[in-house]
């Protein structure tokens, strides 16, 4: 590619004028199908009775050896679905982000320390034995043990103590006032267990779905729990959820009618399904995003300058239109939604900007120095952006490599490992977790090895703060913090996006998470 047709990409970037087509195009020349921004309505169902009966099949886009049915251990979509097949949390999000009750009857405290927490009477295990007190107490517990190596064990620390009031009541003492905590056991690590549970193998809770296969990377399937504690649900037999990584043999196999509903469609499966008349699309606006993480505790991250020319060498509004299809959101570099009411609006995106890009590089000492990104299959948006960089990047002083290592194995191997490499977020339900979670200095899966006091200091400080103007306010300072110093790029948000046959019927979109927040099975049924 010469400098001229670089020149005239970075330009195309900028203006937001070129094409999917012409990305593709210019990507495979060696540089970096579009029909124009497509809308899409959002979806309506009509007021139907249920069918009862029948069975589906539906796959995710994860599948691995270490797919697991530990609540503890669940660290994407495909274990979130298929566990809460299985299990109920104390309380639960609606499509409105509501945090409902649930196996808990109520949630009480008068001052965000000290929890009252009554449990549903009447509720049953799969194996017949009642939910009790104890159960509860064991499922929180046992996350704050180290040797679980639970993904929810920094979460978990603020549970100081547990304690049975009776069989139906416990009280649970947090070490800070946190006033998110409905929403914080509605998330899948918090999903309740039985009482001493050791082998996970066999999925006993007391979920929608009694566990009747589980093989990992392959498949799990699970009958109607008769004794179900919703009255009326769930509507269907049998669920056989399926793990298909490779994206064409999942769309194929929906539109061939082995498969009902499918999870994570790219922007042209999304095209090619809305083309036809005997399936649908469900998108859901969500917190999902691929990020660039730069490690910022190893070189070359480790020099804020670089950080920040990486930052404007994002094409952010080239992705959405082009790779995404208008399928999401713009970001400015926080994990905050533009539609969330905590949401930073000072915070503007930063515009692609070579020539501020170079700058930066420039001050990093940095010029014509080499730097390898990391990227994968399977993570929307991350090859595309990786190539997209290696491009822009060239007149800004810098020779960027794009290498593609493969799905398999990736989290593991490169996720948080590599200098500079791709990640992929599902949604939180609150900004605590996600904080808690991504950007502590002490959080299990901090992405980019950031550290700052200050930030940790407003985090534990928000979570006792009632006053909600005043919440709003820390809040806005710790995504301020994070725009100007973490090593955490993301462009956008992603929307979810689902494939499903037209003869399921219940299923809507949810904020948060793909398939209906993960419990799609809970509420669908098939035409007759």
């Amino acid at each position: 590619m010469s400098k001229n047709d670089n020149n005239a990409l970075t330009r195309m970037l900028t203006e937001g004028t070129l094409s999917r087509r012409g990305l593709m195009k210019m990507l495979s020349a060696g540089a970096v199908m579009s029909s124009g921004i497509i809308g899409f309505p959002q979806l309506g169902f009509a007021a139907e009775t249920p069918v009862k009966g029948g069975k589906i099949r539906a796959a995710m886009s994860n599948a691995s050896a270490t797919d697991t049915l530990d609540p503890a251990k669940a660290n994407n979509s495909g274990d979130y679905t298929r566990q809460c097949m299985f299990y109920n949390g104390l309380t639960e999000l609606d499509k409105d982000l509501k945090a409902l009750p649930a196996l808990a009857s109520s949630l009480d405290s008068s001052d965000g320390i000290t929890w009252q927490i009554k449990l549903r009477s009447g509720v049953t295990f799969h194996d017949g034995k009642p939910l009790t007190a104890k159960d509860v107490i064991y499922s929180l517990s046992r996350h704050k043990d180290a040797a679980v190596a639970s993904n929810a064990f920094k979460i978990a620390e603020q549970f100081q103590t547990l304690s049975a009031v009776n069989d139906n009541e416990v009280q649970l003492v947090l070490s800070q006032a946190n006033f998110d905590l409905p929403y914080i056991l509605a998330a899948p690590p918090f999903l309740i267990v039985q009482d001493g549970t050791k082998d996970f193998t066999k999925g006993i809770g007391t979920g929608p779905y009694v566990c009747k296969e589980f093989t990992p990377g392959v498949r799990s399937v699970g009958t109607k729990n008769p004794h179900y504690f919703k009255s009326g649900l769930p509507h269907l037999d049998e669920v056989e959820l399926l793990g298909v990584t490779d994206q064409a043999a999942r769309v194929n196999a929906l539109m061939s009618g082995d498969l009902h509903i499918v999870s994570t469609l790219s922007a042209n499966d999304c095209k090619r399904i809305k083309a036809t008349s005997d399936f649908g699309v469900l998108e859901s606006k969500s917190g999902m995003y691929t990020n660039l993480i730069v490690r910022t505790d190893i070189k070359p991250g480790s020099n804020e300058d670089f950080v920040l020319a990486l930052k404007y060498l994002q094409p952010r509004e080239m992705l959405v239109k082009t790779v995404l299809q208008g399928y999401g959101d713009v970001s400015n570099d926080t994990p905050v939604p533009p539609w969330h009411p905590l949401y930073n609006a000072e915070l503007k995106p930063r515009p692609l900007d070579v020539e501020k890009a170079k700058f930066h590089i420039e001050k990093a000492g940095m010029k014509g120095a080499t730097v390898e990104i990391i990227t994968t299959p399977n993570i929307e948006g991350a090859v595309e952006g990786g190539q997209l960089i290696q491009q822009v990047s060239r007149n800004a002083g810098i020779n960027v490599k794009v290498r593609r290592v493969p799905y398999d194995g990736y989290w593991s191997t490169h996720w948080t490992k590599d200098p500079v490499g791709y990640g992929s977020i599902n949604p939180r339900p609150t900004l605590d977790m996600l904080f808690s979670q991504f950007y502590l200095s002490g959080a299990p899966n901090n992405e980019s090895g950031w550290k700052n006091p200050q930030f940790d200091q407003l985090v534990v400080a928000a979570r006792g703060e009632r006053d909600q103007a005043k919440r709003k306010q820390m809040y806005g300072d710790m995504q301020k913090l994070i725009y100007d110093h973490c090593g955490t790029i993301i462009p956008t948000f992603i929307s979810s996006t689902d494939g499903y046959s037209k003869k399921v019927k219940g299923v809507e979109a949810w904020p948060s998470g793909m398939m209906m927040g993960y419990r799609f099975h809970e509420f669908a049924w098939l035409s007759a």
